[in-house]
């Protein structure tokens, strides 16, 4: 028995710079932050192709609908193993709330595969695998910070931005992923300049990485989630740095550079927002 760590991330900047037939294209600046789910996985010996998914998130699909589930199987055709395996989810990161929770899982999932069953493949191999059913899933192999181009599964490792705390603020509300992209109008978009956000966290400037938080598909959410603006309106007033809201939302978070500021930041949205899920997290850096 093994337990994978699945960290969330969020999204420091993302720009939709084309669309194909099936997919946008973006630009994506991400980074893994400690709010995390667990997977803990079992051998069932000699249960060739076996898969048993168990989660403590009511209402949770447990069968081929979760990326965890398809992640295993594939996983396990593709390597030919001949056990069958017990997956238990452990969720803390809000489901569909744009922090790539599923993607994350997936991602712990095959690398938890890989150790349980001593499977000799490299991190390029499992990334490979991942985007084939999810484009966050090669970022998530890889963490730390990257900037992902393509679909979401081309990965480029940069800097780390300097450490610094993360409240993340959601309102206990799924948006659909594929929902959103489809919304998107880019002749509504305001420009995104990655390169800004880029040179801000090569140069460590945690006050231009802030200026700089971007995010084409905030709008579109928020024209659905109007909650969006209350949330961030509240965390620009109780003094957050910086304010972006997470992927395809509806979750946002901000930045703060002192654990005191976000202790006491974090206290005033759980009193604001009684009914929301609201976190204190860092960097992983």
């Amino acid at each position: 028995m093994i337990r994978v760590k699945a960290p969330a991330k969020i999204n420091l900047s993302l720009a939709i710079i084309g669309k194909q037939a099936h997919f946008h294209e973006v630009e994506m600046v991400m980074t893994t932050i400690d709010l995390a789910d667990y997977i803990t996985l079992s051998k069932i010996p000699q249960a060739k192709g076996q898969i048993v998914l168990e989660a403590d998130a009511p209402g949770m699909a447990l069968g081929k609908g979760n990326l965890v589930y398809r992640a295993a199987e594939l996983f396990m055709a593709r390597y030919r193993i001949t056990d069958g395996v017990t997956l238990q989810i452990e969720k803390n990161i809000p489901i569909a709330g744009g922090l790539a929770g599923g993607s994350s899982d997936a991602a712990a999932t095959f690398k938890g595969l890989r150790t349980l069953f001593n499977v000799d493949c490299t991190d390029k191999a499992l990334c490979e695998l991942g985007a084939k059913i999810g484009s966050d899933i090669p970022f998530c192999i890889i963490g730390g910070t990257a900037l992902a181009t393509g679909r979401g599964e081309i990965i480029t490792p940069i800097k780390s931005p300097p450490l610094c705390w993360v409240i993340i603020v959601n309102p206990r509300m799924s948006a659909s992923t594929r929902d959103i992209y489809k919304a998107f109008n880019f002749a509504e978009a305001d420009d995104i300049h990655t390169n800004l956000i880029l040179d801000a966290i090569e140069n460590e400037n945690f006050d231009d990485i802030c200026m700089h938080l971007a995010n084409h598909l905030e709008p579109v959410t928020a024209h659905f989630f109007p909650v969006i603006h209350e949330i961030k309106e509240a965390l620009h007033t109780h003094g957050a740095s910086g304010v972006r809201m997470s992927g395809s939302g509806p979750t946002v978070f901000a930045l703060v550079y002192t654990e005191k500021k976000a202790k006491q930041l974090y206290r005033q949205m759980k009193h604001l927002f009684p009914k929301y899920i609201v976190h204190m997290a860092r960097l992983l850096v």
